[in-house]
């Protein structure tokens, strides 16, 4: 159906009196309007809206349609330029926090590499020291236990002397006592006699030789031995003296001896126990150190990662800001 060409029909010229020439010259601006809005609102809604506005002015109804188009225009931009002011401060912000992490984690990789090159080193050394003191440790046992098993040696020799020592004494005193007393026979006759007759025999006892063989032939006897029992005295007197000072030295020896050992014990006891904290010490840095250098190999790992995919990701998005920027200048210029 035709439009209707509402505001120039005879009824309408003659109630405005408007002329002819008039009335084709609002003619001209009526089509000149419908020419504009035809191509934007072409869907039907401006029919719709002249039918209704039947005896409305046509220039009002095109004024009208434009303010209304030009609202919507406006509302239209305010709302892009909102979203475009939004993507600006996230370029803004987003961008100053990719750049803040990229400088965080570029200064983070090779202080990252430097204390792992140091707990690496520690490492090497806390494993050196650790096998110093266990080698060290182990060396102290064994001094020990080669000191104590010398020194039982040492007191086997010694008990074993001063029981011999304390049993020939005991017979020289005997001998002694029982040619004071004129019972030389008696004595002769015991189990003493029978052991110096056998320590003097077989050279144990450093004496001369005249001495040895008279004292040999008095306890060969089996009588009464009257004659040179005041010489056999002598030489029993002196042969017991002599004992009884090789006896005191080997005591004295053995004393000393003992204190020697005592103070190495003491000593490399007190080696032990260091080198044992030591030694503990040691392992638990060992497996610290190792905690931590797995730690720090994974945390540099993972900031390299971050740190390229950040990098990436901000170039991406300065293109993206970049681009939007330009698009956004184009489409005011043309707006």
């Amino acid at each position: 159906q035709a439009p209707r060409q509402l505001g120039c029909t005879p009824r309408y010229i003659e109630a405005t009196t408007l002329n002819q020439s008039a009335c084709q010259a609002m003619a001209m601006r009526r089509s000149l309007a419908l020419a504009l809005l035809g191509a934007a609102c072409f869907d039907g809604v401006v029919g719709k809206q002249v039918a209704v506005q039947g005896n409305m002015n046509p220039i009002r109804k095109v004024v009208t349609l434009l303010q209304q188009m030009q609202k919507k225009v406006t509302a239209e931009g305010e709302a892009e330029k909102e979203l475009f002011d939004k993507f600006m401060c996230y370029c803004r912000t987003g961008g100053g926090e990719l750049s803040s992490s990229i400088s965080g984690s570029e200064t983070k990789v090779p202080a990252l590499g430097s204390s792992i090159e140091a707990s690496e080193d520690q490492l090497t050394q806390a494993k050196a020291d650790l096998t110093s003191s266990q080698v060290d440790r182990s060396a102290a046992n064994t001094a020990m236990a080669e000191a104590t098993a010398l020194r039982e040696k040492e007191a086997a020799t010694f008990s074993s002397s001063k029981s011999d020592y304390d049993t020939n004494i005991a017979a020289l005193t005997k001998a002694v006592v029982a040619l004071e007393k004129g019972a030389a026979g008696s004595f002769l006759q015991t189990q003493g006699a029978q052991a110096l007759r056998s320590l003097v025999s077989d050279g144990k006892v450093n004496m001369l030789d005249a001495d040895r063989q008279d004292l040999v032939a008095f306890l060969s006897q089996n009588s009464e031995y009257a004659p040179q029992s005041g010489a056999i005295t002598g030489i029993l007197k002196q042969l017991g003296d002599e004992m009884s000072k090789d006896l005191s030295d080997i005591t004295g020896a053995e004393t000393e001896s003992i204190k020697i050992h005592d103070a190495l014990i003491a000593a490399k006891k007190q080696e032990v126990a260091a080198l044992s904290a030591t030694v503990e010490a040691k392992t638990g840095q060992i497996g610290e150190l190792g905690v931590a250098i797995v730690e720090m190999k994974a945390d540099l790992s993972d900031t390299e990662a971050t740190l390229i995919e950040n990098k990436k990701f901000l170039a991406q998005l300065e293109k993206s800001c970049s681009t939007k920027t330009q698009e956004w200048e184009e489409r005011q210029k043309t707006r």
